[in-house]
């Protein structure tokens, strides 16, 4: 018989951010879960008792986007101050500033071998970084519009993204080109993702619309309207059955998308709910919102045959209102003429306590080894100390040397530590001038590298009309003959 406990279940609340919560993540054992905000700070939570979190900061404005690396040694986050930064998790705080972007970056995603991120911008660009390099690889640009997500397939073979153009392209990554668009008229995708196996692809609406399509025969699949306002975010259950959403409305609702109905209605937040991600074995997920508040979710019900749920929580269901789904491709879409059900999960009374105290959060200082001078060992061994024996536990955050990022960097932070001490000792009394002056080229090189990526944008374009062009008059020449 099913009872409350095989519903989904509140585990914990986290608070620890200032502002709305954009982005959620797990590592790949759900041992650590990283949230992003608008406050401009990355947490890291340490899901195992006892609990304790880390506070990351570096960006200058909002981030709204974050992700763990496949290996769980490295994260991206993406921000509106216009850059990508990758972090070593760490406790030296170690990240490396990705510049490219001429506006707000809206999401930021690894590839499957963890050595490619993709960012999605509204400078109406979809970047791909290298992550080994910490360089720009190559741009993709077709979007007429803001682009608001891009997400690399589970093979990495093919990206797609979505923008505020109403539409959502398919990319192949090796020729880097657009290959398929899907259009929705309605209203704009704002989130998009591949299910597991790679074969479909789900979008978010800001018409309050959920919609699944078939890349290999470019069509409609299903198309939910459980909603009752915009959806901000969607995730996939790593079995492929399910799909949580988070919305504008407050609620997160789990879809069965083999049974093509609305099962569970999930209650928790205080205002529009932004980010919600399943966990990578499925059994946890997590979602962030307005009111500044991370929910930890227990699944449970991944397990169970819906019906059975239905069928023993009938006097907790609750009609919800537009009742209808529309029906799978390709019967025509109609809406159904009985009302839909789903429980309703409520911690306010499903979960008798809540209260658990919020984990120690450690305040990490943030170096960044392209542009500050790396510490001597010595220093890094003492503030390593000087941090944990305030918080008066054994565990304590990895300096993870196997990823590449952190091989990357060992080798740099070894370079300009060696470097930087020799510059001590053979100018000690260089004065702050100088010091203004390095700054400066500094600075003037970072904008030439920006205009650089512009221009290339631009030959790139321009290559590409000089191209149809040639077409163009090549098929006038043979009308002409012809004639």
């Amino acid at each position: 018989m099913a009872s409350p406990l095989e519903d989904p279940v509140l585990i914990r609340p986290f608070r620890g951010h200032t502002a709305a919560v954009t982005g959620v993540a797990f590592d790949a054992n759900a041992a650590e879960l990283v949230t992003c905000s608008v406050d401009r700070l990355l947490i890291l939570w340490k899901l195992r008792t006892p609990c304790n979190a880390y506070r990351f900061s570096g960006h200058a404005e909002a981030v709204t986007s974050v992700e763990f690396s496949p290996d769980g040694r490295v994260l991206a986050s993406a921000s509106q101050d216009h850059t990508v930064r990758l972090w070593i998790p760490c406790i030296h705080g170690e990240s490396s500033v990705l510049k490219g972007h001429t506006a707000s970056v809206r999401s930021v995603s690894f590839s499957h071998d963890g050595y490619s991120v993709v960012s999605a911008s509204n400078d109406k660009l979809i970047k791909i970084w290298s992550v080994c390099y910490q360089r720009l690889l190559f741009t993709l640009f077709q979007h007429t519009g803001w682009v608001c997500c891009a997400k690399f397939s589970p093979d990495g073979r093919i990206i797609v993204s979505c923008g505020e153009d109403k539409s959502i392209k398919i990319w192949d990554t090796r020729n880097k080109i657009c290959i398929n668009t899907f259009s929705d008229y309605e209203g704009f995708p704002t989130f998009v993702d591949f299910n597991p196996s790679g074969t479909c692809i789900a979008s978010a609406g800001s018409n309050n619309t959920v919609k699944l399509w078939d890349i290999r025969t470019n069509k409609l699949l299903q198309h939910f309207k459980v909603h009752r306002a915009g959806v901000n975010c969607i995730s996939f259950h790593p079995s492929g059955n399910y799909l949580i959403t988070a919305s504008s409305d407050g609620t997160l609702k789990i879809l069965d998308l083999l049974g093509e109905r609305l099962i569970y209605t999930l209650h928790g937040h205080k205002g529009p709910v932004l980010c919600v991600a399943f966990s990578k074995g499925g059994e946890n997920f997590a979602s962030g919102g307005v009111d500044a508040q991370v929910l930890l979710w227990k699944t449970n019900f991944d397990t169970l045959d819906y019906e059975e749920v239905l069928k023993h929580n009938f006097r907790r269901t609750h009609i919800d209102d537009p009742p209808h789904l529309l029906d799978v491709y390709p019967r025509s879409c109609h809406f159904h003429d009985e009302k839909i059900t789903s429980v309703e999960v409520d911690p306010t009374f499903d979960v008798p306590d809540i209260q658990t105290p919020d984990p120690v959060i450690i305040d990490i200082r943030t170096s960044s080894y392209i542009s500050t001078p790396m510490k001597t060992k010595a220093a890094e061994s003492s503030n390593y100390v000087s941090v944990f024996k305030d918080v008066g536990k054994s565990e304590e955050l990895p300096s993870p040397s196997a990823s590449p990022l952190a091989r990357s960097s060992k080798r740099k932070a070894e370079s300009e530590s060696g470097s930087a001490v020799l510059s001590v000792e053979q100018h000690r009394g260089i004065s702050s001038s100088v010091d203004w002056a390095l700054d400066h080229i500094v600075g003037q090189l970072e904008m030439l590298t920006l205009t650089i990526s512009v221009l290339e944008e631009r030959l790139t374009c321009t290559e590409d009309k000089l191209k149809e062009c040639i077409k163009d008059q090549q098929k006038m020449l043979l009308k002409g003959k012809q004639n």
